[in-house]
């Protein structure tokens, strides 16, 4: 805006000399100058509206990829977690087998010495050599447990290997898995990092172009959007838990906007409906775009008192129906939280929660 006073102060002063130096100061004809420089000033407004407009949506579309960004760097940190403890567990299972498949060879090896000594022969020369009847029914049972403790021990070495190399061989995978995810994740942090970086460049842009304009320019920065009287009188929702959340967002009109806030006392768009709807104990999705893919979708003629409702291609930008054609938002930088039409934005769709 400053630029914007320059370029008027400099084309009143140009006017000023050329009037001096054509015609006397007593004809000078101040009125004509006016005339002459008076249609640049709403112009330069316009412009500058327009493109502080355009800029502050870009940043507020780039904000919500960031916070997306951020949810799905969250998710990763959750799934490598739960992929590493799998694989711990795995492991500890897969050692565990292992163990008793030792354990297991220990008692098969040992039957086997035992056979190898001669200390344990076949069923018939047991019977044969036994005293009596009693003895070879004794020795009879005898032979048929060992035989029986020998194919057990053998089947449980056999049973624990496998089981063993199975569940190394998932640790193995899920480490492989964790290693994958963790590259992943670490790709994302510094691209996480890179857009923080620009996206906080650009916000200081933005806010330092807003915070000095003029106090006329200041309020049609904050009205561009057509803010209006509403309240809730006489409005009904079929809708109770998005009535409830239309109640609170109403209670913040005033609040200034910031962006990635989400309350008590600032608010970007999508942190306003996270905010109100968390006064009645429902988590909604952090972002825009992800608030727009979640919930029940509703027409635009179906619409209730409470519902979410996502504005601009890509719906990059959120609000809650007020009734009577009515949004409450949180818009832009340097606009208090308001009450506008909902003609007054492109809508993309609605969502009831």
């Amino acid at each position: 805006m400053a630029l914007n006073k320059a370029a008027c102060a400099a084309i009143l002063a140009a006017a000023a000399v050329v009037s001096v130096g054509v015609v006397p100061s007593a004809v000078a004809d101040p009125v004509v100058t006016s005339e002459r420089v008076a249609p640049e000033t709403p112009r330069d407004m316009d412009s500058l509206m327009k493109e502080l407009s355009e800029s502050s949506d870009k940043v507020s579309a780039q904000n919500e990829e960031f916070k997306q960004l951020q949810v799905e760097i969250e998710g990763k940190e959750k799934d490598l977690a739960s992929v590493k403890e799998q694989a711990r567990a795995a492991e500890e299972a897969g050692n565990a087998a292992r163990e008793q498949e030792r354990e297991a060879k220990k008692v098969v090896d040992k039957l086997a010495a035992s056979k190898y000594r001669g200390s344990v022969v076949d069923p018939l020369t047991t019977v044969i050599n036994a005293n009596g009847p009693q003895n070879a029914i004794d020795r009879s049972a005898y032979m048929s447990a060992y035989v029986r403790k020998a194919q057990e021990a053998l089947d449980t070495q056999r049973e624990k290997s496998a089981e063993a190399g199975r569940l190394l061989d998932e640790a193995a995978r899920l480490e492989a898995e964790s290693q994958f995810q963790f590259n992943e994740l670490e790709a994302k942090r510094t691209q996480l990092e890179k857009r923080d970086e620009e996206l906080k460049k650009r916000i200081e842009e933005i806010k330092k172009s807003i915070d000095s304009l003029s106090p006329d320019d200041r309020s049609a920065w904050e009205n561009k959007n057509g803010p209006v009287s509403h309240d809730l009188a006489g409005i009904t929702s079929t809708n109770a838990e998005g009535m409830k959340a239309l109640e609170a967002a109403m209670t913040k009109i005033g609040a200034p906007y910031g962006w990635g806030a989400a309350g008590p006392n600032q608010f970007d768009c999508s942190g306003l409906v996270v905010w109100s709807y968390a006064q009645q104990g429902k988590s909604l999705p952090r972002t825009s775009q992800a608030q727009m893919a979640g919930g029940m979708p509703v027409s635009r003629g179906d619409l209730q008192p409470g519902d979410v409702v996502g504005f601009y291609p890509g719906a990059t930008h959120v609000g809650i129906y007020a009734g009577d054609g009515k949004i409450v938002h949180a818009s832009d930088y340097g606009i208090p939280l308001q009450v506008v039409n909902m003609d007054s934005m492109p809508f993309y769709g609605a969502r009831r929660y």
